[in-house]
Order: structure tokens, then C-alpha cells, then sequence
């Protein structure tokens, strides 16, 4: 069923926004597997203030989801019920506060913090490049790559509460754990300050240079994918453990465990979020079957099954 036809959530019952508010919205063409179904509501604010306002007097029965760049994420076929907030432009500025420490916008892609990190001199954030998402995504999983995580440079993060409350929070309210915040259910991050140290640009730039390169030679970039799949388990990688169990290379549809990083789902057309998240639990139960060691997902699943 469409959420959008099945929900009691009608026009009438929603805020008046400045921003744009779009019911029964497609989500396939704004997540990185081009699959799943539609957000009942899909809404950008014009700013905080008509993020703020709109949460604030929304219906707390209605549930609120945060969506990014959409990389590390199944949207379920039958699509998500509610309000999918997509933060745009307003929101991904990014600008130097001092030396070290830069505030960036919720919205802000990965490659954009480091750029302009490098442009000001600024060393520490390089990993943020090779993190294919956005400031409020890696805040709210504490998004990590190359040794680093955000927990490392994070100072604070600016909220807006499933309320409308907007909130500063610090490093310690975060709860961070390995790719996990206490970020309530609801919560849209619209701003981070990250630290880092003062560095030469073109030390920074060969740092960038090298972790594409690194991603580049291991990964599949040009495909639909959600990038990694699974959380490496204590004491263990997760492709290892994939690619033990014979998994490389395992399809169910159009959904495909990639030959070149089997920590990868790819889509290799026509795959529903169904084959593709279907796959993934068979990979789950066959590495069970051959280590004893349950993955755990490390891409987000959303959303209802038609």
C-alpha cells in the first residue's frame, strides 16, 4: 500500500511551511540503490526556523525521518509513512569559525567539509572525504573511515528535537558508540563543529589524494550501491567474513553481493529494496552458518513492506 493513500495523516493536518512540502514523494531518485517507494510527506525547509516550526506543531503521532545523500540507506518498497525531511541548501554551508574549527551546515556533503577544510588550512577531517553523505548523517552514526570517526572532531551538534526543540548538544550527550549516537528517534541534525589542527593545504590535499585513491582501487564508486553494508564485529572485518562464507558474488534478483568489495550490495538494474535487503539477510545467515558470528546491518532500513 502507498503510505501516502493509506495514512491519516491529510493536507489539512499538516503546518503551513515556507519550505517545500510534497506528498506521496518518489525516494528511488534521491537514494544511492534507485530503489524502494515513496515518503507520504517529503518536506525541505526553508531554514531552522520553519524546521523548528513545522516539527513543533506537527502531530507527535506523526513520525519525522531525516534523509541525506540517501547513500547508506534501503527505502522498503511499500515507502515511508509520515515526514521525510531533506535538508538543501540553506543548510549546507560551510564556513571557518577560527584556526582549527569549522561549523558546517546539516546538509554539507563530506567532500565539501574537506574542501574547505583544506582551503583554510585546516588538517583532521580528511576522512570525511571518503564518506559518501552528509554532515547530519554522520553526526547522527558517528560516521567513521580510515581509522577516524566523527567523535574525533566533533565539538557540538546543533538539533531540532522531534518537539521543535532546538537543542546544542555536546560531545558526551551523543552517546557515541561504534557507528551509533543516542540521537532520539525524530531528531534532525542542522548543524556540526568539527575541530581539527592547523595543516598545510597541500598536506591535506595528498592526505584527500590518497584516500580516493584507496577507495577508488577497493570499492565499487560507479555503482548503485549503499555503500558498506555491514559493521565490521569486534575482532573481525565483515567482507572477510563475507567472502568466507561464499558469499562474493551472491545474487537474488537484480541485487548483487559485489565481486570487488563484498561488504557491498549492489543494484544491478532492476532490484527492489526487497531483493536487495533480502539478499543482504541471506549473506547475514550464511556467515552465521559459517563463523558463528552474527553481522549486525550497518545500512539503515526504512520504512514498509508493500
Amino acid at each position: 500500500m502507498n503510505p501516502a493513500a493509506g495514512s491519516a495523516t491529510r493536507p489539512s493536518t499538516l503546518p503551513p511551511v515556507r519550505g517545500r512540502l510534497t506528498a506521496g514523494a518518489p525516494l528511488a531518485p534521491l537514494v544511492w540503490f534507485k530503489s524502494g517507494g515513496a515518503a507520504e510527506w517529503l518536506f525541505e525547509p526553508a531554514d531552522i526556523d520553519d524546521l523548528s516550526d513545522f516539527l513543533a506543531a506537527l502531530d507527535p503521532a506523526v513520525p519525522v525521518m531525516g534523509l541525506g545523500l540517501g547513500s547508506n540507506l534501503i527505502v522498503r518498497d511499500g515507502g515511508v509513512p509520515g515526514v521525510v525531511v531533506r535538508l538543501g541548501k540553506p543548510f549546507a554551508r560551510v564556513e571557518r569559525l577560527d584556526a582549527t574549527t569549522l561549523r558546517c551546515g546539516g546538509g554539507a556533503s563530506g567532500i565539501l567539509v574537506s574542501s574547505t577544510a583544506r582551503d583554510a588550512g585546516i588538517g583532521g577531517v580528511e576522512f570525511l572525504r571518503s564518506i559518501p553523505g552528509t554532515v547530519g548523517g554522520f553526526v547522527r552514526m558517528n560516521g567513521g573511515a580510515y581509522g577516524r570517526e566523527v567523535k574525533d572532531v566533533l565539538v557540538e551538534a546543533e538539533v531540532v528535537l522531534r518537539s521543535g526543540e532546538r537543542r546544542v548538544l555536546g560531545l558526551a550527550e551523543l552517546g557515541y558508540t561504534y557507528r551509533h549516537s543516542a540521537l532520539p528517534e525524530g531528531a534532525i541534525v542542522v548543524a556540526a563543529t568539527f575541530r581539527g589542527h592547523a595543516e598545510e593545504p597541500a598536506v591535506v590535499q595528498a592526505e584527500m589524494d590518497r584516500i580516493a585513491a584507496e577507495r577508488e582501487a577497493s570499492q565499487p564508486l560507479r555503482s548503485r550501491t549503499g555503500g558498506s553494508t555491514f559493521k565490521n564485529p569486534q575482532g573481525h572485518k565483515a567482507w572477510q567474513l563475507v567472502d568466507a562464507a561464499g558469499c562474493r558474488g551472491l545474487t537474488r534478483g537484480d541485487a548483487q553481493v559485489s565481486e570487488k568489495h563484498c561488504n557491498f550490495l549492489l543494484n544491478l538494474g532492476s532490484a527492489s529494496s526487497a531483493d536487495i535487503e533480502g539478499l543482504g539477510e541471506e549473506v547475514r545467515e550464511r556467515v552465521k552458518a559459517n563463523s558463528g558470528v552474527t553481522l549486525e546491518w550497518e545500512i539503515q532500513r526504512v520504512g514498509v513492506n508493500p
